[in-house]
């Protein structure tokens, strides 16, 4: 399984040590890509051309086998057991490479949420999105201990 997260900002502080502590756990490689629109723009134009980067960050889709998650607190709400199976249930799918989207201090854009097979929230408070790199990189490494039967994951 091949990740991809495309994010928007670069990667600086505290966080960046732990997404990488559970980025090199994964046996799955996990590529980050960043975006970044220097013009000051207002919310909502900022918000649209961001999402625009991001969608020209993905990859090709060869036949259905990349699927898109955008994060976004408006999102569905997994617990880690239900992420996994989705995951898993990619995976037997033939789903070779998921994509995850992370917006701005803004938010997501539209587009990007429209593009997305499953928009995905982390929960209904607001995270800084230098912590929902680690966050995520967490949940992808349990998802994998999950899958695997790994005690790792003790629900």
């Amino acid at each position: 399984m091949r990740i991809l997260i495309a994010a928007v900002g670069r990667a600086k502080g505290p966080a960046t040590k732990l997404f990488e502590e559970y980025r090199n756990r994964l046996d799955w490689t996990v590529t980050t890509r960043e975006v970044v629109e220097h013009k000051k723009l207002p919310p909502k134009a900022l918000m649209a051309r961001e999402a625009a980067l991001l969608l020209a960050a993905l990859p090709a889709d060869s036949g259905g086998r990349l699927k898109v998650v955008a994060l976004d607190e408006s999102g569905k709400s997994l617990d880690s057991a239900g992420f996994a199976a989705l995951i898993g249930r990619w995976r037997d799918q033939g789903v070779g490479e998921i994509a995850f989207l992370i917006g701005g201090a803004d938010g997501l854009g539209e587009a990007a949420r429209s593009r997305a097979d499953l928009v995905l929230s982390l929960g209904a408070m607001t995270w800084p999105h230098q912590l929902v790199r680690a966050l995520l990189a967490e949940q992808l490494y349990r998802a994998r201990q999950i899958l695997a039967g790994h005690p790792y994951h003790r629900a």
